[in-house]
């Protein structure tokens, strides 16, 4: 992207003939000789950034020169500065220096600051010397450390190394005469690898003398139902002693009591009174390659006798350094964050108040010794002590991300991924201690190497130097017309808490590096003892500002201060490109009002797979599979002002092309939405506004059901732009034209559905299909955009769901944005082909429809029927049990919109007992799925001498529904029933 944004095009006309010379020159080196038409060097230099972008030519010498000498060719008077202000982990300005590019990059965060600092001013200056003495520096540290704590991680007597501990928090069963003690476990497998399948069961004991208690043991099953079922979901805690459920409310005060139950307690004989239970011990031979399972000995628990008076001592060690509290106990905020952002405050309801509870008493121990040896270590004879320290301090904040009682274990790969698997921290009932000592898996060692390799690599390569500062980019402090290029990530809305989710490292970063100026304190708030939260710019409700929550309204006034401090030291020729990835439309309405009232042209928008598809976040109603760059240029001075009718007239044609352009390079659903967006605000922000014909301003956003265009907004006519084109793909001109039942369109019904799924394909290939039953891999439980639907439980405790949840989902605002201006009337449609909860709308699945088109009877009715009588009409009648039926209101988005109070009239009711197109499509699925082959012919054949309709639609939805999905596999064998 940068690549592009840097080059000019060569068959603009105002392309300087020195560039196309020199770029003929400098390509043929990796890709053969260029043709001479300027077409021939357009294409040889986007193939060229296209091979560049391969992460496996990221380093490669010839394509490092041949990209610098283009970046040279194309500014040979002076070097690009490109400027991110809020560049958090750095990728863009690292990007610039590996292109030649001078760089700026700050941050408000600290934590964001010090990784900047490190990767683009030591790193770069110091080169691959400075790897060599953080390794010798990190194995000092790793001997010191071992030398102290080895005796609490005992090693077997054949020589085995336990390299991890599997826990389990605990509550006590309260059903009278019971008072079992309940270990808190998700899943009792071990190891789900071929060939290496192990799992726990326990053997239930009851006694005169105390409650019935578990005796574990571990054994390799033949099959999955010989593992026992977990004894915790959503928050409810199975007794296996009297099966008696214990509430999500009585955990949460149980564990609240104790802290949040990671902690176990000992008697003075060292042996264990309550708290946490010790399920398995995981260990390693050099002999034997693969990881042994045991299940814990009394050596393994005598080990915890002597840990408190050890860290107390620690602590006094500490304290005498000048760190007043060793042990982190600034306190978690327990203020939930607005809908979207979960951050860490899932914890706190179990009793985890401050940073120090999100660990165990040997954890503690361990880390207060990396603290004590990294604040100790002598670095007078290093050439660069201070850059030393602050990498240490990195190796540190990676180590607490594997030592934490937030970490689970993953028995399909046999790994401890950490505990940021998403942007918020869950609560985690049955958790993975790892070993912080020698070399293995979240060792300390082991993070020592991965920055040393960081730092190898980089410095290797990478010879320029970058500046970076910690500011407010409201108050950026480079200089007006300054910056060649403003190229930035900015907050998404109120999707990511950063600053709250940095406290987890900065707390210890405070006790590490204790003099620096990242840990200097908030300028803001000298009585926060945390990462910067008031002039952070996120719509997060646990921040207060001037005594109010922050709002979108704050999030929108900040982020535009923030662009047109942009477009303030952007020069005059300069170009702009900002990322986004947020699917919320109230996130996009907010970020595109901040860029247009900052005076930015916006030109085009390019969907860029830039993110993992396995993240776990790509899986949330907040995450695009593609990150979606806005390229802007400044806003002349005097621009005109525009004619709202000549903007109307235009947006149609533009996103038409665009949609056609995008889809050609692969770009699908969502991605498509979106990226449609950029083009079409080009006809609208190229004016200093837009008004109508008396002189009413057009805003950019406002009340998509209003139908005066000056309260409506303009980003309501996009909506209906994209949705028109796309129904017009998938179902022909006169669906695109339809609108509240018009002449020769399928039923509003059919509409939505060619919309919905629509929406969901994927870029670069088809959805998956959705899983029949809940992903383990997902365990905190999130709104899901494709396949089925999981309770938002980011701590585990939301209502479980009643049977299967499947079909396909969208997010509210993004369905109702599409419906309404094509006259599809959501309201109407709850209950019986969608289903709308918690700010998600969920497309039922055929399957649960069943009961609506053939009534308690099933099919088997209906084909009777039908095989009863040959020669009559074959009629499919909606809801054919005569009874009541009330519909359910629909749910607004969480907290930010209210209830519509919208219910289906009773006369509306009456006219959807007709079947539509769409449910005599999903009833050919259902017969063809419990194989009535005699009543899909009589009904396909009547279908076929009533009109194209009903083939029409299915071809449509053949291709519209994921490939390997239930659906789709019904659809096409009901297709191949078809009479020729």
């Amino acid at each position: 992207m940068l690549l592009g944004l840097l080059l000019p095009d060569p068959c603009d006309k105002l392309c300087p003939e020195d560039f196309k010379e020199k770029a003929r020159n400098l390509l043929p080196a990796v890709q053969g000789q260029v043709g001479a038409k300027d077409e021939d060097l357009r294409r040889a230099l986007l193939q060229f950034i296209g091979d560049f972008a391969n992460w496996d030519l990221s380093t490669n010498r010839k394509y490092l020169e041949i990209s610098r000498g283009l970046v040279k060719a194309a500014h040979p008077e002076e070097t690009p500065l490109v400027v991110d202000p809020f560049a958090g982990g750095g990728s863009i300005p690292l990007e610039a220096l590996r292109l030649g590019c001078e760089t700026f990059a700050s941050d408000l965060n600290p934590v964001a600051c010090l990784i900047l600092k490190v990767m683009l001013e030591d790193i770069p200056r110091h080169g691959p010397e400075l790897a060599e003495e953080l390794r010798w520096v990190g194995a000092k540290i790793k001997q010191e450390a071992e030398k102290e704590l080895a005796e609490f991680y005992p090693a077997d007597s054949d020589g085995a190394k336990p390299i991890a501990y599997l826990w389990a928090r605990t509550v006590r069963c309260e059903t009278p005469g019971c008072g079992a003690e309940i270990p808190l476990v998700r899943s009792f497998w071990l190891s789900r690898k071929q060939g290496r399948k192990y799992a726990l069961r326990y053997n239930l004991k009851r006694s005169i003398e105390k409650p019935p208690y578990l005796i574990f043991e571990i054994f390799e099953p033949k099959d999955d139902s010989e593992v026992p079922m977990g004894t915790i979901s959503n928050a409810r805690a199975l007794c296996v002693a009297c099966k008696s459920v214990l509430s999500p409310e009585r955990v949460r005060y149980q564990l609240s009591n104790q802290k949040g139950g990671a902690e176990c307690f000992f008697d003075n004989s060292g042996k264990r009174l309550n708290g946490s239970t010790p399920l398995v011990v995981i260990t390693t031979s050099g002999e034997k390659a693969g990881k042994k399972y045991r299940v814990p000995r009394d050596e393994d628990i005598q080990a915890f006798a002597r840990i408190q008076d050890r860290i107390e001592k620690k602590e006094a060690v500490l304290m005498g350094k000048g760190i007043i509290s060793p042990i982190p106990n600034e306190p978690i905020s327990e203020i939930r964050p607005s809908p979207n952002a979960r951050g860490l405050t899932a914890v706190t309801r179990y009793g985890i108040k401050r940073f120090g509870d999100l660990f165990t008493q040997r954890q503690k121990l361990s880390l207060l010794t990396f603290v004590d040896k990294i604040t100790s270590i002598d670095l007078s004879e290093s050439k660069f002590p201070n850059v030393l320290k602050e990498l240490l301090a990195m190796a540190f904040g990676k180590l607490i991300m594997h030592h934490n009682t937030q970490c689970r274990w993953n028995p399909h790969g046999e790994s401890a991924p950490g505990a940021f698997g998403r942007q918020a921290l869950p609560m985690i009932w049955d958790f993975i201690e790892l070993i912080p000592l020698g070399e293995s898996m979240g060792s300390f060692y082991s993070t020592v190497e991965l920055i040393s390799e960081t730092s190898e690599k980089i410095g290797t390569w990478q010879k320029t130097i970058g500046t970076v500062e910690q500011s407010d980019a409201v108050k950026h402090p480079l200089s007006d017309s300054s910056a060649s290029l403003w190229f930035t990530d900015p907050p998404y809305y109120d999707a990511i808490p950063y600053a709250d989710l940095s406290d987890f490292f900065y707390v210890w970063l405070k006790r590490i590096l204790p003099n620096h100026k990242i840990t200097k304190g908030d300028n803001n708030d000298s009585g926060n003892p945390l990462t910067p939260k008031i002039p952070e710019c996120v719509w997060n409700q646990a921040h207060i500002v001037n005594g109010k929550v922050k709002s979108q309204k704050f999030f929108e006034e900040t982020v535009t201060k923030a662009f047109i401090e942009g477009r303030r030291i952007l020069k005059n020729d300069g170009i702009a490109s900002i990322v986004f990835a947020h699917k919320s439309t109230e996130g996009w309405e907010a970020l595109l009002n901040g860029i247009i009232n900052a005076s930015f042209v916006i030109l085009a928008s390019w969907p860029i797979t830039t993110e993992a598809k396995g993240r776990l976040n790509a899986q949330d109603a907040a995450a695009l599979s593609a990150s979606i760059h806005l390229v802007c240029r400044p806003r002349p001075e005097d621009a005109p002002v525009g004619d709202w009718g000549d903007v109307l007239q235009e947006l149609p044609k533009r996103v038409g092309d665009w949609m056609e352009r995008l889809q050609s390079e692969g770009i699908r659903g969502a991605d498509l939405v979106f990226a449609c967006i950029g083009p079409a605000l080009e006809i609208y922000s190229k004016f200093s506004k837009v008004v109508d014909a008396q002189e009413r301003e057009i805003p950019l956003g406002g009340d998509p059901e209003d139908q005066e265009p000056h309260k409506r907004g303009f980003l309501a006519y996009v909506w209906e732009a994209v949705g028109r084109a796309a129904l017009e793909q998938v179902l022909g001109t006169a669906e695109a034209k339809a609108r509240n039942g018009a002449s020769g369109s399928l039923e509003e019904d059919a509409r939505l559905t060619a919309l919905f799924l629509w929406t969901l394909q994927s870029t670069n290939g088809e959805k998956n299909a959705p899983s029949p039953q809940p992903s383990p891999t997902r365990g905190e439980g999130e709104m899901s955009l494709e396949g089925e639907i999981e309770v938002e439980a980011e701590d585990e405790e939301a209502e479980a769901p009643k049977g299967k949840t499947r079909g396909f989902s969208l997010v509210f605002d993004v369905a109702r944005r599409f419906a309404q201006p094509l006259g599809i009337h959501l309201a109407e449609w709850e209950g019986r082909i969608i289903e709308t909860s918690k700010g998600v709308v969920r497309l039922l699945s055929v399957s649960e429809r069943a009961g609506q088109l053939f009534g308690k009877a099933g099919t088997q009715a209906f084909s009777e029927h039908v095989e009863e009588h040959p020669k009559g009409p074959v009629q499919l009648k909606l809801f054919p049990v005569e009874e009541e039926r009330t519909l359910p209101e629909i749910k607004g988005r969480s907290k930010r919109h209210k209830k519509s109070g919208a219910h289906v009239s009773d006369d509306s009711l009456k006219t959807q007992h007709d079947a539509t197109t769409l449910d005599r499509v999903h009833a050919a699925m259902l017969l063809q799925a419990d194989g009535r082959t005699n009543a899909l012919r009589a009904l396909l054949k009547a279908e076929q001498e009533k009109s194209p309709d009903f083939l029409r639609l299915a071809n449509a939805l053949s291709a519209l529904y994921p490939k390997n999905s239930e659906e789709k596999r019904l659809i096409d064998a009901m297709l191949l029933a078809v009479p020729k």
